[in-house]
């Protein structure tokens, strides 16, 4: 009875593609934006805040910057961690170069410099595709990385190589930096998070996510139907590497507090695409999911054997983490390949259809 939608008529086709088109949905999110509003800022602690809360969100939005490029567009890439990276030093040069800049706007205009990079290392899908624009796109990865190593004047000639957040306030309260509190830099996380998803589902809800999708899923239909492939796939890039940029902006800024250039390289891109893989690729919601099982499966590992008197070492904990997460990647890929989202739209449309059989 709880999904029940006896009564919920639809007597137009906007109400039927509408954005909640059962009203419990609605009431689901206005639950969960409860949750991350209220609920979690008065009860959280600074341990949750550090270890799940922020780093949820963050990995969240640069999977859902990388699903938007792969999971909609149909284009591989293996370059988000130095796509987040070009965020993070674009920010950094923004908040040096100009002091008085607002945290937050530095923040959102770091992502324009990962997207001009992003579409610049997008030209080669205009005539590759698979597997060989993966490969270019680790080029990409490779090469940005060495970038930040090599190029002094990005981290300002700094002698440890390493870019340091300074304290950045708003209004009177540090956001950023040594002195900045993690409940507010958590709803600084949190409210640029919520803009760029209301972006995204805005996007891939809309014409431009019709293209991407028929780009997807067959490009040359796409292009006899009259659209303008080279410009549907580095759009994809574009926007893409726009999210991720600022990702990696909130990465440093409101999370880490410092960064090397080694931070930024491929183990971090392939955690994030493990999110995309595992919450589902195509799906909004679903990198919430992958976010949340990723980032909260080592504190889970880390705290219920302790809980229940086991003595696990650390070292054991993190082979576990990676057993686990590798075979959760085999499943989904054979089993359920469209995620942890296709089994919540699985169990939500046997809910609706409780308690008749189907």
């Amino acid at each position: 009875m709880i999904y029940r939608t006896v009564g919920q008529f639809k007597t137009s086709y906007a109400s039927d593609q509408a954005l909640f088109p059962v009203r419990q949905d609605a009431f689901l999110l206005g639950i969960i934006l409860l949750f991350a509003w209220v609920i979690f800022p008065l009860t959280a602690s600074e341990f949750a805040f550090q270890t799940l809360l922020i780093p949820i969100l963050i990995y969240a939005l640069a999977a859902m910057g990388l699903n938007i490029l792969t999971g909609y567009a149909g284009q591989l890439s293996l370059g988000t961690g130095a796509f987040m990276g070009v965020g993070a030093y674009a920010c950094y040069k923004l908040i040096t170069i100009f002091p008085w800049m607002n945290p937050v706007v530095a923040i959102l205009l770091s992502g324009i410099f990962s997207a001009g990079v992003g579409v610049v290392f997008g030209i080669p899908s205009l005539r590759i595709k698979g597997f060989y624009l993966a490969i270019a796109t680790l080029a990409a990865q490779f090469f940005l990385v060495w970038l930040f190593e090599k190029w002094s004047w990005l981290y300002n000639d700094n002698a440890s190589g390493a870019i340091q957040v300074p304290n950045l306030d708003m209004f009177g309260v540090f956001v950023a930096g040594p002195q900045a509190a993690s409940i507010t830099q958590y709803f600084v996380v949190l409210a640029i998070v919520s803009l760029m998803t209301v972006l995204c589902i805005n996007l891939t809800r809309g014409n431009q996510g019709r293209i991407w999708k028929a780009t997807r899923d067959m490009d040359i239909a796409a292009e006899l139907i009259g659209i303008n492939l080279m410009k549907s796939k580095l759009t994809a890039f574009a926007v893409s590497s726009y999210i991720i940029g600022v990702s990696g902006a909130l990465f440093v800024f409101m999370w880490r507090g410092a960064a090397e250039p080694n931070l930024f390289d491929i183990p971090l891109s392939f955690r994030v695409l493990f999110i995309a893989i595992i919450g589902g690729l195509g799906s909004i919601m679903g990198n919430y999911l992958g976010a949340i099982l990723i980032v909260g499966l080592p504190v889970v590992l880390n705290i219920v054997p302790e809980a229940i008197g086991l003595d696990i070492k650390s070292a054991t904990v993190e082979h576990l983490n990676i057993m686990i997460v590798g075979a959760l990647i085999v499943f989904f890929l054979i089993i359920e390949p469209h995620g942890l989202a296709a089994l919540w739209r699985l169990v939500r449309e046997k809910l609706i259809l409780w308690p008749f059989p189907h």
